[in-house]
């Protein structure tokens, strides 16, 4: 059986969305009866469904086994699953790594530094940088599932990722510049977990905050720009910001400013 002749007893084979939810064990049980049945007759199905369950199974060992009760969300977008592409993402961040490892002794030669990061040469501090901008690529265009836990689960958010993180944390308002908080999720660090938090304005435009632990502790604060995106980072009592967004320049320096303040660091030392 093929998916362009489909089996008479299935008229209307399961979508990608459905068998994503399979993937996740989120469907009632009528219906996981229906698409065990499926996958039985339709082996390329099968195929895909077993190549899913793991990619997620990889990238949940990346990321971390969520803590029991966490919500975890899963989500396919046609052509490919969600984690397809953050697994894509999760292998181009270690290319990274490695490059920056590798180039870091030439990026002090080279004019304004190495790939617009304006000669900040700690290689720490330019990968958790690039981190955050690809977190950013990744995860805003997501429409239904942005983000692991919701804006609605503020405290718990912050309760969980500060646990994650070994460290308290706390979310900027953005309100006065007309985002509001989406919600948050864990992703891989360089050196261990990091957080995601995401805000939207009215018209769907989204900004994003990174916040990781860094070894090193640098005053100095960074503009990274890849393509119409624009990342300011910093880096605060070891611990490294990023706040990434599509806006110009001089407001999303002006937010990072602001946003530097409330999470207790020292705008007025930025150089």
């Amino acid at each position: 059986m093929s998916h362009d002749d489909p089996d008479p007893a299935f008229p209307n084979p399961p979508d990608p969305r459905t068998l994503s939810a399979f993937v996740d064990d989120a469907l009632p049980e009528r219906e996981r009866a229906a698409v065990l049945a499926y996958l039985e007759l339709d082996a390329r199905a099968a195929a895909q469904v077993a190549d899913w369950r793991r990619q997620k199974a990889a990238l949940q060992a990346l990321c971390g086994a969520p803590e029991r009760n966490e919500p975890v969300f899963m989500v396919v977008r046609t052509p490919s699953p969600w984690w397809r592409r953050a697994g894509l993402a999760a292998c181009w961040l270690g290319v990274g790594a490695g490059l920056t490892l590798a180039l870091g002794p030439l990026a002090s030669r080279l004019p304004g530094g190495w790939g617009g990061f304006g000669g900040w040469n700690g290689s720490d501090t330019i990968s958790f940088a690039r981190r955050a901008d690809i977190a950013y690529a990744v995860y805003t265009p997501e429409r239904r599932h942005p983000v692991e836990v919701a804006a609605t689960e503020e405290e718990h958010l912050i309760n969980w990722l500060s646990k994650r993180l070994n460290r308290p944390l706390s979310v900027p308002s953005l309100q006065e510049y007309g985002y509001s908080l989406v919600g948050g999720r864990l992703l891989p660090g360089e050196a261990g977990p990091a957080a995601q938090f995401m805000y939207e304005n009215t018209t769907g435009a989204r900004l994003t905050l990174y916040v990781t632990g860094i070894a090193r502790d640098e005053t100095a604060f960074r503009l990274l720009r890849d393509g119409n995106r624009r990342t300011f980072y910093w880096v605060s009592d070891h611990m490294g910001y990023a706040l990434s967004g599509p806006i110009s320049e001089g407001k999303l320096r002006e937010i990072a400013i602001d946003v530097c303040s409330d999470l207790g660091g020292k705008p007025e030392s930025w150089q």
